[in-house]
């Protein structure tokens, strides 16, 4: 007689095939449970809390540590990365003999956050940096030679480049040339050889060390910041002991939220600390967006992803790229208030533009590769779509399809400007750089989850097959199986404000850091409604008679939305994160449905 199965193997509540073709299955194994079981037990925590951690492999002796990160643990010696004093000792000596400094940022919240720290601490010590923000179509990401020229003909003494750079070697060269000192701090994968500048700092660079590579560039830019600091104290500057660096993380909270980085070590402090910077709103730029976005209750990991990135970003999608970074530098809230409101306005164009261009994508897409369960990577390309918005389409063709893929956006002349989006366990931008050294691409990088390229539209088969060869060898494998990792189960009844606030202390919940996804078995859809174009909001009754409200975002474009509706007046067993909304005065729970599934 056979053994019977580990039960932690089975699929949860029996959920082989759920409306959105997942296997359900406990994020814990045996070892797992173990561990939640003494972490519970040894520090007094509740069960599902307990169950958190384990999940996403807190040990056993860090569980209270890990609840309450803190910058004084977290935050290494800056002297440990690679060419940091070099380039903070560069930057104070700017400081004290009061260079023109100019900062080059890259167009997305991660360079305009970087920008605006740089230019914040800068203005500190009398210094009005001027901040460079490329143009994406025209110029495209990081430093070219043209702008390069322009900033030392206004007359910049020292230029530093913040989340580009690293593989900038002709742009830096005129620099080199014009005897003008530039400094880089990054976070982009890199190849051995550097561009010439005074120094180079990414935790990503071959000889670096320090561990930090999953910082973002904003994140870098906070320690180059108090490296600079020491190294002004070091030089006698008094100035250096009036700057408080707390107040910037809001400023990084942001950028290492809207930059998807891994929600571990130094980043976690980051992003809880930089979450309570925000909530005083000091800032006038983010203060002005917060309202716009009719921020409702305490700022969140939600709201800087969903709410406040986009429209940062929707500047250099769309619009004027530097806005972002100028709205995150100001002081006067009416100017603030005048700008959050224009990307405010760009921002509702941009989802305009996207729902056209995401529509003819997910056609073409449909079209070349069927359910695309036989490809490996998914392209879609056409001329006349928005360069900005590349990534976006990316991002949902990789959900849709779960798959790498790319979006490609060709200009008249054949030239087509791309971005891509992978899935777990993929390392995209490894493959466009070899796609570069392969001659296929004009140029390319990026990082193990996201890249961007440039490719002549002649090149458009050969780099299909290029990208569908390397990604045949692990991408088949990662996707054999869909499966949605459960943390635990619990009742209508049990989603209280009390539990969320105990989920937020095991928080932020982010790339690395999952959001725990709880299932709620046999629960009754009492209403079903659809909300907008894409949403459904579903009241959920558990076996007692307590209700939850819910909402399955963007369900209409899946198989989600049909199976909801179909399943009115039925009970379904349910899986979404749990939040506590501000409603009317008063904070009241509600689910965000992932996925839902028939009870057998």
């Amino acid at each position: 007689m056979e053994e019977p199965a580990d039960p932690i193997q089975r699929p949860f509540l029996g959920v082989e095939h759920s409306a959105r073709g997942n296997r359900w299955m406990a994020r814990l194994d045996q070892a797992g449970e173990n561990r939640a079981l003494a972490i519970a037990q040894i520090n007094g925590m509740p069960e599902l809390i307990s169950r958190v951690l384990a999940g996403r492999g807190v040990a056993l002796d860090d569980a209270l540590a890990f609840l309450d990160p803190t910058l004084r643990s977290l935050m290494p010696d800056p002297d440990t990365l690679t060419d940091c004093r070099r380039l903070s000792m560069r930057l104070a000596e700017a400081i004290v003999r009061r260079e023109k400094v100019a900062i080059f940022g890259d167009y997305d919240v991660d360079g305009a956050a970087s920008s605006a720290l740089l230019s914040r601490f800068l203005t500190h010590f009398g210094i009005e940096a001027e901040i460079y923000i490329p143009d994406r179509i025209f110029e495209g990401y990081g430093p070219n030679p043209a702008a390069i020229g322009q900033l030392i003909e206004r007359g910049a003494r020292l230029i530093v480049t913040v989340d580009c750079g690293s593989t900038s070697h002709e742009s830096l060269a005129v620099a080199a040339e014009a005897g003008i000192d530039v400094i880089v701090i990054d976070h982009h994968q890199v190849g051995a050889t550097l561009p010439p500048c005074h120094a180079l700092v990414n935790p990503n660079r071959e000889d670096d060390l320090s561990g930090q590579g999953h910082l973002c560039a904003a994140g870098v830019t906070y320690l180059v910041i108090i490296n600079t600091l020491r190294c002004l104290r070091e030089r006698g500057d008094r100035r250096a002991g009036d700057f408080d660096p707390l107040a910037l993380l809001d400023l990084v909270a942001l950028a290492t939220i809207c930059d998807v980085v891994p929600l571990k070590g130094l980043n976690r402090a980051y992003v809880v600390k930089g979450l309570i910077a925000a909530r005083h709103q000091q800032n006038p730029g983010l203060a002005a967006l917060f309202r716009v976005a009719g921020l409702g209750g305490p700022v969140t990991p939600y709201h800087f992803g969903f709410l406040i990135g986009p429209r940062i970003n929707a500047g250099g999608r769309i619009g004027d790229a530097a806005l972002g970074a100028r709205l995150l530098t100001l002081e006067d809230p009416t100017e603030a208030e005048t700008i959050a409101r224009k990307l405010d306005e760009l921002n509702r164009e941009r989802q305009a533009m996207e729902a056209q261009m995401l529509a003819e994508a997910e056609a073409e897409a449909i079209a070349e590769y069927g359910t695309g369960e036989g490809a490996s990577v998914i392209i879609t390309a056409r001329e006349g779509w928005h360069p900005g918005i590349v990534g976006l389409l990316a991002s949902r063709l990789k959900d849709k399809f779960n798959r790498p893929a790319f979006a490609i956006a060709f200009d008249a002349n054949g030239r087509g400007t791309g971005s891509g989006r992978s899935i777990a366990g993929f390392d995209m931008g490894r493959m466009v750089r070899a796609a570069v050294g392969e001659g296929l691409l004009v140029k390319g990088g990026g990082h193990a989850m996201a890249a961007g390229l440039t490719v002549e539209r002649g090149q458009l088969g050969r780099v299909r097959t290029f990208f569908d060869e390397r990604a045949a060898q692990t991408v088949p494998q990662l996707v054999a199986v869909k499966t949605l990792k459960i943390d635990g189960a619990l009742g209508a009844r049990a989603a209280t404000v009390e539990l969320v606030d105990q989920l937020e202390k095991a928080g932020p919940y982010g790339s690395a850091h999952p959001q725990p996804v709880f299932a709620l078995p046999a629960h009754q859809v009492i209403d079903v409604r659809q909300v907008g174009a894409e949403h459904v909001k579903v009241t959920l009754a558990g076996l007692d008679g307590a209700r939850l409200d819910a909402i399955a975002f963007r369900a209409m474009g899946t198989d989600l939305g049909p199976f909801l509706f179909a399943q009115r007046g039925h009970s379904i067993h349910v899986a979404g994160s749990l939040s506590a909304d501000l409603w009317q005065g008063s904070r009241r729970v509600q689910l965000r449905i992932i996925d839902a599934a028939k009870v057998r």
